[in-house]
């Protein structure tokens, strides 16, 4: 039986997938739980197989919490679940340590198949992202503001976009201020703006464009 912790912000999405998992005979749901710290401490407590859950995570982000238990508990696998267009944030999952990726508009069938493969051992992504990646496509240009940015740089603009303060930011993905200064600098940098406010608007403008 594989034992499932779900995290997600959204109660009827949590409420939802425990009763999806009710009547399985493979998977059991665990757990779960509403945001990153909660996450991490019910891992560090209970045996969990495969963890599910979304990025946009409250207190720890799903991508810092990918870092955190790919360092600190390498058995588990997690597959992220989300309402983010897969273009633009899946590599960075991948990359941060995900091994699925699937968007919240699937269906129970292809959220089941997903668990199972990874739990074998596979990778989950959608046929369109495998055949991009497989022939190198250019994922019809969508993605394209987030390709140019590291995994750590998404995860600093991601806060910063939802008004975090770099002390803030500094806290939750473990780094000191000074670095968070100089990730805001190469964002500027890279994306073409002289300051915070024009930084976060171009990643709203861009997020909203590519959904």
């Amino acid at each position: 039986m594989i034992k499932l912790l779900i995290a997600d912000h959204h109660p009827i999405v949590r409420k939802g997938l425990e009763h999806l998992f009710s009547a399985s005979s493979d998977i059991k749901v665990v757990g779960s739980v509403d945001n990153g710290v909660s996450l991490l401490d019910f891992v560090k407590k209970q045996k969990v197989d495969i963890i599910l859950t979304e990025t946009d995570l409250p207190k720890l982000n799903g991508l810092t919490a990918l870092r955190y238990l790919k360092s600190d508990f390498p058995d588990v696998k997690t597959i992220i679940l989300s309402g983010q267009p897969e273009e633009v944030y899946a590599i960075s999952a991948i990359k941060a340590g995900a091994l699925g990726y699937i968007s919240k508009t699937v269906n129970v069938i292809t959220i089941n198949e997903a668990i199972l493969k990874v739990h074998d051992g596979g990778i989950y992504l959608s046929n369109d992202l495998t055949q991009a990646l497989a022939f190198g496509k250019n994922l019809k240009k969508k993605g394209s503001f987030y390709k140019k940015l590291s995994t750590r740089e998404v995860e600093v603009l991601k806060l910063l976009t939802i008004g975090r303060k770099n002390k803030e930011v500094a806290k939750e993905l473990d780094i000191n201020e000074k670095t968070v200064s100089t990730y805001k600098a190469r964002l500027m940098k890279k994306l073409n703006v002289t300051n915070l406010v024009d930084l976060v608007n171009q990643a709203k403008l861009h997020t909203e464009e590519e959904s």
